[in-house]
């Protein structure tokens, strides 16, 4: 099991530590450095700062949300960067739900969502691979755009530049069982969000039958402390963020995931509070035993331990969430 280091996203402003930790974790082994979006800091730019001060380490995105950029766009920057760091980038993408995509990109969420992510990835292969000029002719992602609005003097193009790895891989970050099976069919690896080792099954039987080569980099919060309780804090801050505040009461795909496992009536609970306003008591609502079983937190013995679950299921990639110099080290060295 190979290890990452997840930065995520910006909050108020850049993090000055970000750069001395990924050439922390590139001195150390790790195979990767991962970025990620909301509404705020973009994705690509503060990877391309990290590829200019490291070497080897893999440039990932987790996730570059697909409302941002058309589908042309998003492979322009992948290639763009892939040429730059010298065949680093790992391309995640991810479709946000309607609260970022409509409230922060103005675009319709699609009514169909996996035919929209099926579109997207398919422009995005014909872009990195060249074969010929990109067409598709889909409901979300035509090209040419051929709509009653337009010229009609679109064509299909070609990309002018030659893109480094035609094969660049592309992971989806996907939660719901039909987009977790979508995705071991149309691309090269999976984000799942809440990983819980003990139980895969929640995501649906495609997680026992994975492609060969498929991919599988879960995100988790990983912290050596003494107090466990006082570790799995953050991890608690995250989610009642994400299940009580990154949607509607009414749709919130992270809420629904909690629910698929085993914590419906605490997801309910969360997103009252939260959208109530009481964010303080949203977050002491996560079950500490949720919290503690998608994320790595304790004195090192607990961690080796727990490590192990990690390895004997499906994952080939653990995205550590942990700005903390300390953390990574025992991490890599457990993982030796």
């Amino acid at each position: 099991m190979r290890l990452g280091l997840a930065l995520g996203y910006w909050g108020r402003g850049p993090d000055p530590q970000h750069v001395a930790l990924a050439r922390e974790a590139e001195r150390l082994g790790y195979d990767s450095v991962w970025t990620a979006e909301s509404w705020g800091s973009d994705v690509f730019t503060p990877l391309t700062w990290i590829a200019a001060q490291t070497s080897r380490i893999k440039l990932g995105t987790a996730v570059a949300q697909m409302a941002a950029r058309s589908p042309t766009a998003t492979a322009m920057h992948a290639l763009t960067l892939d040429h730059l760091s010298g065949g680093r980038v790992l391309l995640g993408l991810g479709l946000s739900g309607p609260q970022v995509v409509e409230g922060w990109y103005g675009r319709p969420f699609p009514a169909s969502p996996l035919t929209a992510t099926r579109e997207y990835v398919d422009v995005v292969r014909q872009v990195l691979r060249r074969e010929g000029p990109v067409e598709c002719g889909g409901r979300f992602h035509p090209l040419p755009y051929r709509g009653a609005d337009g010229t009609g003097l679109g064509r299909p193009l070609k990309p002018i530049t030659h893109p480094l790895r035609p094969e660049l891989p592309v992971l989806l970050g996907a939660e719901g069982p039909k987009n977790v099976a979508q995705t071991a069919r149309i691309a090269d690896g999976w984000l799942p969000l809440y990983w819980a080792p003990s139980r895969p099954e929640v995501y649906g039987d495609v997680v026992r039958a994975l492609p060969e080569g498929f991919l599988v980099a879960p995100l988790a919060r990983v912290k050596v402390c003494a107090d466990v309780a006082e570790g799995l804090l953050p991890v608690k801050a995250m989610l009642g963020f994400y299940i009580g505040g990154m949607g509607h009461a009414a749709r919130n795909f992270h809420a629904d995931l909690m629910a698929r496992m085993g914590y419906a009536e605490e997801a309910r609970r969360i997103q009252e509070l939260f959208l109530a306003g009481r964010r303080e008591e949203a977050v002491l609502a996560v079950p500490d035993a949720f919290a503690d079983e998608i994320s790595l937190v304790g004195p090192r013995e607990r961690i080796a331990e727990r490590l192990e679950l990690w390895r004997k299921g499906p994952v080939t990639d653990l995205l550590a969430l942990s700005p903390d110099p300390h953390t990574l080290r025992v991490l890599a060295e457990l993982n030796s």
